[in-house]
């Protein structure tokens, strides 16, 4: 892929409370392609009369397999250090004696203005006002665990007052993923380098585009289980599977809109596919609150910032039916599929369309020849899509789901018949639809199925079992059918599907299917695999 001017360094924070595999994790670090350490060194130095504790953090300095941040954090923002400022101090001044001192020392905002003896002291060895060429760059740092700070404005204001800071740091936990818009609003207004992140669930979007909004740095972990705040991503996934080094000013953002959506497989094969055809897009999960109001925000508010250059989504549950209505309100092309059944599954400039519905078709036309009736088991969206598609393909449809009324609603909508007795509808289906989540890792049942293996043994001899659940790819349903030899289609086949119709829209390219398969296959294999004890 063409190279970008992405100078934003990858930095792994270390926590070192345990200082053995903590030097073990700086290696990691190194190895795993960050260009610098924090050593987060309020789990090792005390504060009064801790000889030990500098002692400490004094090596791990100078046998640094990599440039080095010191942060020796306060309670008050998230960190251990309960001692005085005037010890913090001393420890600032013996690191920036080394001969090798850290490249950058990170410091509170608020303990600088609160202490103005604390400030002179740290001002006097590092930042932009110390005494000596060597000094260790000052990050005036500000954070908030709990949300977006009310008076973010002033307290930006006063990290600009701060004229001896080389770096400004801002963090706080995001509310909605619309948080990161003002993430990036700040790197773009920003008059030094500066750090800006957002934390948690929905803050992921802010550390995966950091280079593109040209912020000094983003954090990473070197391990999953050894993060120093919520939604940090491993810096494997960050160089991997979000391929951070090729994100530049102009690259286009896609993502998997829903919620869950943190365990999606839809990042991993639309980045690969993005590198394989060159397409210069990065896609991240994007969660999104279930109900209408917070998707219309976030999808509008991604619409409309200029410079993310958002360019277009996969939408999954719960928001496939506000994906359609969007639309309508918003004059926005919507093809026919989407249209007719009132949901949709990809977002692409002011378009809509369903590829859901196509995905069904082309795995029921590969497998199913010569059947007329179907069976759809569920009424939520996968089940509307499914009976549908197949009812426009020419199809008898009959739904069943466990709550009747549910079931008899969506019949009813839709002009098809309804069951309540599951055996009436299995005797007579020539196909069977799995789409409710049963039987899906991480779902209400995952080790269930929703037909028992003896009423399945019932269904016509040359009957197709079609699992719309994927994680995992042998579901149990799949597993009977296939002990009562009778032919099955995967999920991982639809999904894959699916995926290639979004990708082909997006990119304009044809989508590398086989890869996409062999990834899904790959994935849900080694998560399937039991950790070596």
């Amino acid at each position: 892929m063409t190279a970008h001017a992405n100078r934003t360094l990858i930095c792994a924070p270390i926590l070192c409370d345990d200082l053995v595999l903590a030097r073990e994790d700086g290696e990691r670090a190194r190895l795993a392609g960050a260009d610098l350490i924090e050593w987060r060194v309020d789990g090792v130095f005390r504060g009064a009369g801790d000889t030990e504790g500098i002692n400490a953090v004094e090596m791990l300095v100078k046998q640094s397999p990599l440039p080095c941040i010191v942060t020796c954090r306060s309670h008050h923002e998230g960190g251990l250090y309960e001692g005085d400022d005037g010890e913090r101090a001393e420890l600032i001044e013996r690191l920036c004696a080394l001969d090798t001192p850290p490249r950058y020392l990170d410091v509170e905002l608020a303990s600088l203005e609160n202490d103005p003896a604390f400030r002179e002291r740290v001002e006097r060895v590092c930042g932009r006002k110390a005494n000596t060429a060597l000094a260790p760059g000052l990050i005036v740092s500000m954070h908030d665990f709990e949300g977006r700070p009310d008076n973010l404005s002033r307290r930006v204001t006063a990290l600009h007052a701060i004229d001896s800071a080389s770096v400004h740091k801002i963090a706080f936990r995001a509310r909605s993923l619309r948080d990161n818009l003002e993430i990036f609003d700040l790197l773009s207004e920003r008059e030094r380098p500066m750090i800006a992140l957002a934390m948690g669930e929905f803050g992921l979007m802010s550390r995966v585009l950091a280079g593109k909004f040209g912020a000094l740095l983003t954090f990473a972990s070197v391990r999953d289980e050894s993060t120093t705040a919520p939604g940090q991503p491993s810096i494997a996934d960050l160089l991997g599977l979000y391929r951070f080094r090729s994100i530049g000013g102009r690259t286009k953002v896609y993502g998997v809109i829903g919620h869950p959506v943190a365990h999606s497989l839809s990042p991993l094969v639309h980045n690969a596919g993005f590198e394989s055809v060159d397409h210069d897009g990065v896609y991240l999960p994007l969660p999104v609150a279930p109900g209408w109001e917070p998707y219309k925000a976030t999808v509008l508010a991604l619409s409309e910032h200029r410079e993310l250059e958002f360019a277009g989504a996969s939408v999954t549950l719960p928001h496939k039916e506000h994906a359609s209505r969007l639309a309508r309100e918003e004059g926005w092309r919507l093809d026919a599929d989407a249209r007719d059944l009132g949901a949709a599954n990809t977002l692409l400039d002011e378009r809509v369309i369903n590829t859901d519905t196509n995905a069904i078709a082309a795995c029921v036309n590969e497998h199913c020849d010569g059947a007329t009736s179907a069976l759809v088991l569920g009424a939520g969206g996968a089940a509307r899509a499914a009976a549908w598609t197949l009812k426009e393909s020419g199809w008898s449809v009959t739904l069943w789901n466990r709550t009747p009324e549910h079931g008899r609603h969506l019949a009813q909508e839709l002009g098809v018949a309804h069951v309540e007795d599951l055996y009436a509808g299995v005797v007579e289906a020539d196909l069977i639809v799995n789409a409710t989540p049963v039987g899906m890792t991480g779902g209400p049942a995952p080790d269930d199925t929703p037909v028992p293996k003896d009423l399945l043994a019932k269904a016509p001899a040359g009957a197709v079992v079609f699992d719309t659940v994927y994680t995992p790819i042998d579901t149990v349903l799949l597993r009977d059918a296939k002990s009562l030899d009778r032919k099955t289609i995967s999920g991982v086949e639809m999904f894959v599907t699916q995926a290639a119709l979004q990708f082909e829209a997006w990119t304009g390219h044809a989508a590398p299917e086989e890869l996409f398969e062999h990834m899904v296959r790959e994935k849900l294999a080694t998560e399937a695999t039991p950790p070596a004890t």
